[in-house]
């Protein structure tokens, strides 16, 4: 069988990154895009190709339904195919509802909902073809409780989103051999977050840790399995019990 191929948005650091690693330990191909992270995409692109791997990055804004496209085409043509999606890209900002402006607004459902349906709608094209696929949408912990979020509201409605869209998706492609899966955070280190901040949140966690990048990728290796072809339509929760 032809080597699998990945595509990874958000796939130059944190969680995106752990998961491109963890598949090329695994002998799939990988594509990445990212906005503003190009040096850890060259870092990531080194360490890929010293252990003899195959990766492509791309600097791509898939808020952009044109260049969505075109990212998804150029993985196709570089890398033959692709097999797998995973939606890892999904910025925040913490702002009071009432503070919130129109464009940041925007910019939540613009870079955590809409390029799911863009990248999704023409990646499924060729797995249709071949009959085989699977996608993977990130959402948070505790979306599907659709609790108020005062600070977070926009991001936290578009991971509502995120989980609807995911679901949908799964019921549509699943005659063609695709599943459509979610996978939801809770506090993972990243190093993004301050350290006092995680330090607060663990006494709120009860496995009494924060989550790691490789737990992420963990389950979307499982998500991506023949073990998990039956597992379609799904939320798994990634937060040591936090938020459910």
């Amino acid at each position: 069988m032809d080597t699998r191929v990945a595509l990874i948005t958000g796939g130059a650091r944190g969680i995106g990154r752990a998961i491109a690693v963890a598949l090329v330990r695994r002998s799939w191909a990988v594509a990445v895009s990212y906005r503003k992270s190009e040096p850890e995409a060259r870092a990531l692109e080194t360490e890929v190709r010293d252990q003899g791997g195959r990766i492509l990055s791309v600097c791509a804004d898939v808020s952009d339904p044109a260049l969505a496209e075109s990212l998804v085409r150029r993985v196709e043509s570089e890398h033959g195919r692709l097999d797998a999606l995973i939606n890892c890209a999904g910025p925040y900002h913490r702002i009071h509802l009432m503070e919130e402006t129109i464009e940041g607004w925007h910019e939540m459902f613009d870079n955590n909902l809409h390029p799911i349906f863009y990248l999704s709608r023409i990646a499924a094209v060729g797995m249709k073809e071949r009959n085989w696929g699977r996608i993977v949408n990130f959402s948070m912990a505790n979306a599907d409780q659709q609790i108020g979020q005062p600070f977070i509201t926009a991001h936290y409605i578009a991971k509502v989103g995120v989980l609807i869209l995911t679901r949908t998706l799964a019921k549509i492609l699943a005659p063609h051999g695709i599943t459509v899966n979610a996978i939801s955070p809770g506090f993972i280190e990243t190093g993004g977050a301050p350290l006092d901040e995680l330090s607060k949140a663990v006494k709120n966690i009860p496995a009494g840790y924060v989550g790691s990048p490789e737990d992420a990728a963990s389950a979307v290796c499982y998500l991506l399995s023949d073990e998990a072809r039956y597992v379609n339509g799904t939320n798994i929760h990634l937060s040591g019990a936090w938020g459910v």
